[in-house]
């Protein structure tokens, strides 16, 4: 018989109620989530469920064709963040399994039901159903434990002081900023202190909020500020860095935003975009700002200066 719709739409809220999700995963947004997940589409058996690669679009996309529920783009990042980030901590999805290592905002993100919650789900209806939940869950903390160890593994490590370091999410742009804070520091700012390192995943990898506010800049959030911030302490200056490896030289734009943000700065202020390479600088090289410098990642004894009075050094506000 083919179950309608609404009731299989029920029966996966059935599931994520016995897999202990949380309330505010208990709902059909999250149901069609996981129907999709397994491709449960309303004439297909619970046995027969699958376990496709998909990202969020698609996702959506699928419970419009085949459940008729049809939610507004913007509504995105809430399956995202209210759905598919606690089915990931719960160890029954993983973030992308076909390359673990692609960047937490990358467009090409991908979930696939974990291999162990796809077996037992395809025992769903079946009298098997209840031991296999037992069994399932009896062991669902442990497998909870080691996927985040792997996704522990497969961090950036970026060495912020000396005997500390801090982890940032997988990806070429964190790379890029370690390279920025452990290569292009000691080379052309030795001895400076690190101020800020960003984070694609959490937005605020490392903040010495104090150490900023007392060279007389204050922020209230993480949003405008650069990919590192460094303070040159021999010269007194602020080297504001921006990791470019598929969007935001420092151009104009850019400049004007940094100079009001760090207006109130006792310490001069560098402009700094960094590259992986040539070939990604030569993308963006109409862009940048003059008066600002760039370095690039495999050439890391080099530094270009765009024009001006001086190789590096800060300017006076235009």
């Amino acid at each position: 018989m083919t179950a309608r719709p609404d009731d299989r739409i029920e029966q996966a809220e059935q599931i994520i109620v016995a897999l202990g999700l949380p309330r505010a995963q208990q709902n059909e947004r999250s149901a069609l989530c996981l129907l999709a997940l397994l491709n449960m589409i309303p004439r297909r058996a619970w046995r027969n469920a699958a376990d496709p690669l998909m990202g969020i679009t698609p996702i959506m996309d699928w419970a419009r064709e085949h459940y008729g529920k049809d939610y507004a783009p913007n509504t995105r990042e809430t399956f995202r963040r209210q759905t598919m980030h606690q089915f990931c901590d719960a160890g029954i999805v993983l973030y992308n399994p076909d390359k673990p290592d692609r960047p937490v905002n990358s467009p090409k993100a991908v979930y696939r039901i974990e291999p162990e919650a796809l077996a037992l789900l395809r025992t769903f209806g079946s009298r098997s159903w209840h031991n296999a939940l037992a069994a399932y869950l009896s062991r669902r903390d442990t497998l909870v434990a080691r996927y985040a160890r792997e996704r522990e593994q497969n961090l950036v490590p970026v060495q912020v002081v000396a005997g500390q370091r801090i982890m940032l999410s997988p990806g070429e742009h964190s790379e890029l900023m370690r390279a920025v804070v452990e290569d292009f520091a000691p080379r052309f700012a030795p001895g400076s202190v690190l101020i800020y390192v960003g984070d694609t995943g959490d937005k605020s990898g490392y903040f010495d909020a104090p150490l900023l506010a007392s060279l007389g800049v204050s922020v209230d959030s993480h949003g405008k500020m650069p990919d590192v911030v460094l303070h040159y302490t021999n010269r007194d200056w602020l080297l504001l860095v921006e990791s470019v490896t598929s969007h935001g030289p420092v151009d104009s734009k850019r400049h004007q935003e940094l100079a009001r943000l760090f207006a109130g700065s006792k310490a001069g202020l560098v402009y700094v975009t960094a590259f992986p390479n040539r070939a990604t600088m030569s993308r963006y090289l109409g862009l940048i700002a003059w008066e600002t410098e760039v370095w690039i990642a495999d050439a890391p004894s080099h530094l270009i200066h765009f024009n001006g009075a001086r190789f590096l050094g800060p300017y006076e506000p235009r």
